[in-house]
């Protein structure tokens, strides 16, 4: 975002500098003269808006589809821990205890990983030990319910996942960077020279703009980091009531993993 910004500066600069030493050399038309601030607003500024806007509609569709997933896969985490509510007491202790540190591992480690587009191994543990508890109950009507949950946190995260990778290319954000370089400058070097204060006021909100719409565009497409991201609200709230679930029955103690989702030491 940073290189964006500086980026979009230099070449606002860069124009203003052409309009004062280039422009004399390309047209002999007196210095009061050029373009009106309305002809600023030409055919190659048109299609700069027109690729910013299209790209951050395909941003925004994958920011849409890492929140639905986040909010899927603490609903199907808290089905878990419903339907465990039906399994004998050992088994719906270790769902529920399980499910706790599954939540936490999610949050505190995989969620910050996910602000550059990784994983974290952590959670997995856990929904490894679901299925190994799963198959004590095998056989029982609660069965059918745990798997069918499960599978459902499973194709959500993968989802969250697959979404915490941009889903831009870098390629075309460099080319939209450098559209926006070249709309920058051509219209800084088209101004007229005197009596210019409203054409550059005007040249540098339209920079600003397009600079700012190139920073949102990059920052929607990391939706689990920067400015605008997804927070992990729907998971605290299942792992807080999942904690409440299990300690009607048992003590913090109990629980396998510490704060962070890691398994405690035997």
């Amino acid at each position: 975002m940073v290189l964006v910004i500086v980026v979009a500066a230099l070449a606002l600069l860069a124009g203003l500098a052409a309009n004062r030493w280039l422009r004399p050399r390309l047209l002999s038309e007196d210095d009061g003269t050029g373009m009106a601030v309305k002809d600023l607003v030409g055919p190659l500024l048109t299609l700069t808006v027109l690729l910013l806007a299209f790209v951050l509609v395909t941003a925004n569709g994958s920011y849409g589809k890492a929140e639905v997933a986040s909010r899927g896969e603490a609903r199907a985490v808290d089905r878990l821990v419903e339907a465990a509510e039906y399994a004998p007491a050992a088994q719906r202790a270790a769902i529920q205890a399980d499910a706790v540190c599954y939540a936490r591992a999610v949050r505190e480690q995989e969620w910050p990983a996910m602000s550059d587009g990784n994983g974290s191994a952590a959670p997995s543990v856990w929904s490894t030990d679901l299925r190994r508890v799963f198959r004590q109950v095998e056989g029982k009507p609660v069965f059918g319910m745990l798997v069918s949950a499960d599978n459902d946190r499973s194709e959500e995260r993968e989802e969250r996942l697959t979404q915490a990778t941009a889903s831009i290319p870098s390629a075309i954000l460099w080319f939209l960077l450098a559209t926006l370089v070249i709309t920058v400058m051509a219209l800084g070097t088209c101004i007229p020279r005197k009596n210019n204060r409203g054409q550059i006021i005007t040249l540098v909100v339209i920079t600003a703009l397009l600079t700012t719409t190139l920073c949102i565009i990059r920052d929607v497409d990391r939706p689990f980091g920067g400015i605008i991201d997804v927070r992990p609200t729907a998971m605290t709230e299942v792992q807080r009531q999942a904690t409440r679930d299990f300690l009607a029955h048992h003590t913090a103690a109990d629980i396998p993993c510490d704060d962070k989702g890691n398994r405690r030491p035997v």
